[in-house]
């Protein structure tokens, strides 16, 4: 069966009385609802759109990018095409599904530049959207300098959009922690010189969209979007030449074979579409691990968030790793400056935790020449040599996984950075978590050891931001349609104390994020106090709590607005509900495919209450900034 339409070749089409297009060519989804339309025009410069529905949710947008030795954006000649029929199936350890099943239909048109090099876009079309790249064979050069990637989204204009400004460079960004728009329009002015951040939801006529980009290697940058043209125009933009100290080139050297980074489009009749998409992962090569059985998400006590001096404190330390223990939870954190702890040492800790039967992760500074922060311990990390000395002498120890911080940039060398970290550590048995840290790009399918990473403005920010409590109840509803779709996402939620800046979610409002928010290692911030004087039903839960989910199921909701997930771990569901709004937000469940029992509705004591399961609903009613949890 045929899968794609019929190209249309020498087909022309005016624009005034210019001749625009010499070549076009559709290639459809499986289900024939996304279609993506590739274009050449007199020029030799290549663009396309794509409509799911029959609407267009990409109008005329740019293709191309140019080397410092060939130009790869105009006076371009088609060669040839080729097309196939791919089924895929994988696993995962950690995410919103483990077994994932997918279909697509793909196309690569061969190009041919001026100084007659090949190059070719592959075109990946789903059911739930599109993905392509460029590739580069076997060139006469070894190596060469992408200048600038033309890559365009010409988003309809009366679009409204869910994006996060990229960051203004200091000691502490490039992190992605910036606050999202809600709801904005097309015409909304970009607050930072730099652009905006992937990924970026999109609201166009009666569908959803969301762009990101994923399978991103040492071979390339990790890539934004600049400010939008005045018609709704977002090109691709490089990190800023000041990120890193402004060390390294903003611009990548790239070798051959080349594949870019997948420029991937999620799409859906509604924004739940977009939150149970696995097209990150999809377009993402496969593991390269292949013994996994040590890598095992779980949860984690961590002393931080309630005492920034706690990891230089052995008393302070054993005391989240006796509760852990106390709790069933696989792991305790250690955070940053744990090398100058006092009435103990780090290997008696490790010790100690191991008659407990808890693990313990390590705190380390990606530094090195990327960055000044001073937190120890730095300078290891950067270096090749004593980075795998370190996994080496640690995984003797009996650390399980390291939390590696501060990598303020997106340059290619910062990248490799990134995976080689993940190689090392893998090598040597130890799974990671990266903070102050890039957006997820499908590593933790290549990876597995990668069980989460930041890129999010998380409950860290009542210690630090004034204006987080009244952005917190209504920014928690939008990350579940935007961060935590692309991958694991460490928030650190569960957090019922008040810091300096105190919360407005309420106590059931913060429970449900640990359902809300998946994560392959789930930190729950508290002190140990906060949690020791949750009732019996509610420590049962959160000690029971999975971390990874065999299914993920959108209920109810709108980013910016309030939002209600499914999860399922075998036979068991949990359901996790969040309200952003100062209304009441009432819902109606059907129990049908979900077998719950109980729900702690909002209420100060987190009391739980058995469900009516005769009427085959649960009614529940959200107070202002509220939530609950069923299972």
């Amino acid at each position: 069966m045929n899968f794609f339409s019929k190209k249309v070749i020498l087909t022309f089409c005016f624009f005034n009385v210019f001749t625009l297009c010499v070549f076009a060519s559709t290639v459809s989804s499986p289900n024939s609802k996304v279609k993506f339309s590739f274009s050449l025009n007199i020029a030799g410069e290549p663009s396309y759109t794509v409509s799911y529905n029959n609407n267009a949710v990409l109008e005329n947008s740019p293709l191309g990018l140019n080397r410092n030795d060939d130009v790869f954006s105009k006076n371009l000649r088609l060669i040839s095409e080729n097309d196939k029929y791919i089924r895929q199936q994988y696993q995962l350890l950690t995410g919103k599904k483990t077994k994932q099943k997918t279909s697509f239909n793909q196309k690569e048109y061969v190009l041919r530049s001026a100084q007659n090099n090949e190059m070719r876009i592959q075109i990946r079309v789903y059911n739930e959207g599109v993905a392509f790249r460029y590739i580069f064979g076997d060139e006469k050069v070894v190596n060469t300098q992408i200048t600038n990637e033309l890559t365009g989204f010409d988003i309809p204009d009366k679009a409204k959009m869910w994006i996060m400004p990229y960051d203004t460079i200091s000691l502490y960004t490039p992190a992605y922690e910036t606050y999202y728009t809600n709801a904005a329009t097309l015409q909304t002015k970009c607050p930072n010189k730099e652009g905006w951040s992937f990924p970026a939801l999109f609201h166009i006529n009666q569908n959803w969209m969301l762009i990101t980009e994923a399978g991103l290697s040492e071979n390339y940058c990790a890539s934004h979007l600049d400010a939008a043209t005045k018609n709704g125009l977002f090109r691709l933009r490089f990190p800023e030449n000041t990120e890193a100290l402004g060390n390294f080139s903003p611009t990548p050297n790239i070798s051959f074979p080349f594949s870019s980074p997948w420029r991937v489009i999620m799409l859906g009749d509604n924004c739940g579409t977009i939150l149970q998409s696995s097209l990150v992962t999809h377009v993402s090569e496969p593991s390269q691990i292949k013994n996994t059985a040590w890598i095992k998400p779980g949860k984690s006590s961590w002393s931080w968030w309630s005492d920034h001096d706690s990891p230089r404190n052995y008393e302070s330390l054993k005391k989240f790793v006796d509760f852990s223990a106390e709790m069933g939870w696989e792991y305790s954190l250690v955070d940053a400056n744990w090398d100058l702890m006092t009435g103990g040492n780090v290997n008696q800790l490790i010790d100690y935790a191991a008659t407990k039967k808890v693990g313990i992760w390590l705190w380390y500074n990606s530094g090195g020449s990327n960055n000044a922060v001073t937190e120890r311990p730095r300078d290891i990390m950067f270096d090749s040599v004593k980075r795998k000395q370190e996994f080496e002498k640690i995984s003797k120890w009996g650390v399980k996984g390291v939390k590696i911080d501060f990598f303020q940039s997106d340059k290619q060398e910062i990248i490799k950075l990134y995976l080689d970290i993940l190689r090392d550590a893998a090598a040597n048995k130890i799974m990671v978590n990266f903070h102050g840290c890039t957006l997820p790009r499908g590593w933790q399918r290549t990876y597995p050891n990668l069980l989460t990473m930041e890129a999010v403005r998380g409950a860290e920010n009542y210690g630090f931001d004034a204006n987080y409590p009244d952005k917190a109840p209504w920014h928690n509803t939008i990350y579940p349609f935007t961060r935590n779709v692309v991958g694991s996402m460490d928030y650190t939620p569960v957090t019922f104390s008040n810091q300096r800046f105190p919360h407005l979610t309420t106590n059931t409002h913060e429970l449900a994020l640990s359902v809300v928010y998946e994560s392959g290692i789930q930190h729950f911030a508290d002190k140990t106090e906060a949690y020791k004087q949750l009732n019996s039903d509610c420590k049962n839960l959160i000690s029971k709590l999975p971390v990874s989910w065999d299914e993920t199921k959108y209920i109810a909701g709108e980013p910016g607005k309030y939002v209600v997930i499914a999860r399922r771990k075998g036979k068991k569901w949990y359901v996790g509900g969040i309200n952003g709004q100062t209304t009441v937000q009432e819902i109606k469940i059907s129990l049908k495919d979900l077998p719950l029992k109980f729900i702690i509705a909002d209420n100060a004591q987190l009391t739980p209450t058995a469900i009516n399961t005769t009427t085959g609903f649960l009614n529940v009613k959200m107070v202002k900034f509220g939530g609950f949890v069923a299972y």
